[in-house]
């Protein structure tokens, strides 16, 4: 057992240092010796006076003080007496021969945490150091604890705006922060209740909640409050509220930790405050126009610079005939005003009117920021009314950045978006129901070759079969599903039976639509590459057609993408070629090997002499660059016979096949 407990001493005693006082040489020695098994160092002193010295020089350092009584100079109740003007919390242990009761009355008010008599036995030692180290973790550990508290307490103090009441919610204590942020004094706040800084606009229901959880449920309330200064001016702050309970469950008091969150918020919820508020309201959005190529050209500071400053003077800008008071900065260089109704009766007319005014007068002014001057051009929209107030004007501001108006009336706009909404519900509902249900499907159309009228490629077709059995085109549900998650299912869908129809129709190729979404998604090109490694012997005979697009983001990606299955075997097509985006100098960068004629072309070509010679000079273009051509939307022979002179390679249209089923 003894051993038990000298191992466990050990380990407490680990990294402590002791300071031994003792005039005897010969105990001096001997004590020296057994200590140093228990402390990592061990400070020596011959008399009373000495340790004085030493405890001054290295309290700091010192975890335990061990001295004897009868000295010379100074004897072991003065040295005490000078080490607690030092400390008051350092252990002290007593070494003594003497069981004088005096010499034990002086040492219990000199404040000491044990006893030890000569000669030393190793049992009580034992004993003693642990009772006195652990009493020595134990300080330690409540003054980790203090300090902690106290920095804790501290950085609260600095960052939190903190308050206390009585269970009846009557202030008791405020920080420096309430009082600077509520503009009130601490006299003036302590011994009122808290609705002092209440804010009318706050409904009373959220207090009912409030009051319900923290003496109630007797839980922690945590929300975001509208309060106001003493000044009247508005702020808001994310507030916890905890209640403090006795042992008997009562509540004592509640501490409530506020941050000041008006600079992050102030001026979109403060707009929708105002417009809740106000339920009758003149709402006017402005739009910085082109605000994605003002971000561009300038770095962000500048681009906040420009907006602050622009926004400061939108008051001086608008013809204020109603009396707005202050400009919302919203974000992405949106802003806005609004007025009670009550305040502006002007019928539509009479706004539209004032904001041509404003218009006007931006137009004039130049934002001079540091060394940038910028020319502000921007767009409103308006409305007035009860419901989806902001939503409206929202969308107004859309319409018109899409429709290029500088002023729109938006009234009932999200009603209509509404609608639209619902529609394309229903369509994402339709293809998921399409896809778990196996009904995503492909048709295949013809494509023959001019010279020999033989049937050579099939374009692969996507269409969805709904629950009533109705046959639907693209045109249906393909742009919808871009904007959702199941865009890249339908992909996946499409290329497997793509791939398995080559092996349905051997020595014919099988042509895949491809979109810039497709290519720019790894999920599919990685699916791409799994299935051409699938299908290795067939891969020769599958052709991808890519549409050029203004959306693509990474013209190296698309190339990369084309050299990878290129080198499987795979051709590449390049679809309605000749209009929208076709960029002569880009498309040698592909390195396609067939161009498919836009059927916008083919099928006026008849009678319709430039879209002739538009086709004449793409097959010119395409033989001298040693690339196959297909005329799409051959509709009749006289069409056919048309391309098939000028030189085109290969026609597909409803004169050579409808899109079908293998």
């Amino acid at each position: 057992m003894e051993r038990k407990q000298i191992a466990s001493l050990k380990q407490m005693s680990r990294g402590m240092t002791l300071l031994y006082i003792e005039d005897d040489p010969q105990a001096r020695h001997a004590a020296t010796s057994l200590f140093s098994e228990f402390f990592d160092t061990v400070i020596v002193g011959e008399d009373g006076e000495e340790g004085a010295r030493l405890y001054a020089d290295s309290h700091a350092k010192i975890d335990l003080v061990i001295t004897d009584i009868t000295m010379p100079r100074m004897n072991g109740i003065e040295l005490i007496q000078s080490i607690r003007t030092i400390s008051s919390d350092v252990a002290i242990i007593v070494l003594s021969a003497h069981h004088e009761s005096n010499f034990l009355t002086q040492t219990i008010e000199a404040g000491v945490d044990g006893y030890l008599l000569k000669p030393l036995n190793i049992s009580q030692l034992i004993q003693t150091l642990h009772k006195v180290i652990e009493k020595i973790h134990l300080r330690y550990e409540n003054l980790k604890n203090v300090l902690l508290l106290k920095q804790y307490e501290n950085i609260t103090n600095i960052s939190s705006i903190i308050s206390k009441s009585d269970p009846k919610g009557v202030i008791t204590f405020v920080n420096d922060k309430f009082c600077q942020i509520s503009g009130y004094t601490k006299e003036e706040l302590v011994g009122k209740p808290h609705n002092i800084i209440r804010h009318p606009d706050m409904p009373k229901t959220a207090f009912r909640d409030l009051w319900k959880t923290i003496k109630d449920e007797k839980k922690t309330w945590q929300g975001i409050v509208k309060n106001r200064a003493k000044n009247g001016d508005t702020y808001y702050v994310k507030t916890t509220i905890q209640p403090i309970l006795n042992p008997n469950g009562e509540v004592e008091e509640y501490i409530s930790l506020r941050h000041d969150i008006t600079a992050i918020m102030s001026d979109k919820k403060q707009l929708f405050d105002f417009l809740e508020a106000n339920r009758l309201s003149v709402l006017i959005l402005v739009q910085i126009e082109d605000y994605t190529i003002l971000e561009k050209f300038y770095d962000k500071a500048s681009v906040e610079k420009i907006e602050m400053a622009f926004g400061k003077n939108m008051l001086y800008l608008m013809p204020n005939r109603w009396g707005f008071q202050r400009v919302y900065h919203l974000e992405n260089g949106l802003y806005a005003f609004a007025i009670d109704r009550r305040n502006c009766k002007a019928s539509k007319e009479e706004i539209h009117a004032v904001l041509e005014q404003f218009l006007a007068n931006v137009k004039e002014y130049i934002v001079k920021v540091d060394t940038v001057e910028y020319d502000i051009s921007v767009i409103c929209s308006f409305t007035y009314g009860i419901f989806k107030i902001f939503e409206d004007a929202k969308i107004g501001i859309e319409n018109a950045i899409q429709n290029k108006q500088p002023i729109i009336y938006a009234d009932g706009l999200s009603g209509i978006e509404y609608e639209n909404a619902l529609k394309n519900i229903e369509t994402i509902h339709m293809i998921k129901t399409a896809i778990d249900n196996r009904k995503i499907i492909s048709y295949f159309q013809p494509i023959v070759n001019n010279i020999t009228q033989e049937v050579e490629k099939y374009e692969s077709l996507v269409r969805l079969v709904t629950e009533e059995g109705q046959l639907l085109t693209p045109f249906y549900f393909l742009e919808i599903a871009k904007k959702g998650r199941y865009y890249s299912k339908i992909t996946k869908i499409v290329l497997d039976n793509s791939f398995e129809a080559l092996l349905k129709v051997p020595d014919v190729s099988i042509s895949i639509n491809l979109s810039v979404h497709d290519i720019e998604r790894d999920e599919i090109t990685d699916y791409i590459e799994h299935l051409l490694i699938k299908h290795e012997t067939e891969a020769h005979r599958v052709i991808f057609e890519l549409l050029e697009s203004e959306d693509i983001k990474d013209f190296f990606l698309i190339k990369h993408f084309i050299q990878r299955v290129k080198a499987r075997g795979v051709k590449i097509a390049i679809d309605d070629f000749g209009t929208g985006y076709s960029n002569f100098e880009r498309l040698l960068s592909y390195e396609p090997d067939i161009l498919k004629i836009d059927g916008s072309l083919i099928k006026n070509i008849k009678h319709n002499t430039a879209s002739q010679h538009i086709v004449e000079t793409i097959v010119l273009f395409a033989k001298k660059q040693n690339l196959t051509t297909v005329a799409e939307f051959v509709e009749t022979e006289a069409i056919y016979e048309m391309v098939r002179d000028i030189g085109v390679d290969y026609s597909q249209g409803y004169h050579f096949g409808r899109p079908e089923m293998f």
